[in-house]
């Protein structure tokens, strides 16, 4: 279930179809759940935190992309606002939740690269990289609303600060009013032409949907992976 509006018949509507299963794994995953219900293991926690924290410097140069790249000043500055939040909001949430779970920061200043975690920072960079602004538009938007789509679930709220401000980050009008920004923008430019070069754009477009679905679950998973393994 999710809050967030697409166009019927539209491209976005197509590849969140397309991605229904994986989508919804993630979405309902065990970690969402124990977060939830305030009993997720502090140290996998604490390893899906430590992961979380190594996309925070690309996924700013990806709003950063967006600012340079987006085709009208009403988006550019939205994205630019959007930059202030996470300095203010969520860079703040990482500091007191490590401190909560006892990570020093040499744990998370230059950590080892989980796969999942690499290979979706590498999905970011070449989105910035790229300089399109629809490929940036895709990754963002699979970031952002997958975790509003939990963010929504309707489960009482933890006590704990390191659970609930996770969860308070993902969810709420504000942040459904930027998801809805993204959704809005990708079906907007989304190529439709009948030439060539839109047909490959389209296909690189749908080819990182699907990447970046993928890569959010097996994130999930991760978190879990050194416990199952003892």
């Amino acid at each position: 279930m999710t809050t967030i509006h697409v166009q019927p018949g539209g491209a976005v509507a197509a590849m969140r179809a397309q991605s229904a299963k994986t989508w919804e794994a993630a979405v309902g995953h065990r970690f969402v759940t124990e977060l939830f219900a305030g009993t997720v293991d502090d140290s996998v926690m604490s390893r899906y935190l430590i992961q979380d924290y190594q996309f925070f410097e690309s996924f700013l140069s990806m709003l950063g992309a967006c600012v340079a790249h987006g085709d009208a000043l009403g988006p550019k500055l939205r994205f630019a606002k959007q930059l202030g939040f996470l300095e203010a909001d969520e860079n703040s949430y990482f500091l007191m939740a490590f401190a909560e779970v006892g990570v020093p920061a040499a744990d998370y200043a230059d950590p080892q690269l989980a796969g999942p975690t690499e290979g979706f920072r590498d999905l970011m960079d070449e989105a910035v990289d790229s300089a399109s602004y629809a490929e940036l538009l895709v990754v963002l938007v699979i970031a952002e609303w997958l975790y509003l789509d939990w963010g929504e679930r309707s489960d009482p709220m933890p006590p704990r600060r390191v659970h609930s401000g996770w969860i308070d980050l993902h969810r709420g009008g504000a942040f459904r009013a930027w998801v809805q920004f993204l959704v809005d923008e990708l079906e907007r430019v989304f190529p439709t032409g009948e030439d060539a070069e839109s047909a490959a754009a389209r296909g690189r477009l749908t080819h990182g949907w699907h990447r970046g679905v993928d890569l959010e679950l097996a994130f999930f998973d991760e978190a879990y992976a050194q416990n199952e393994t003892r």
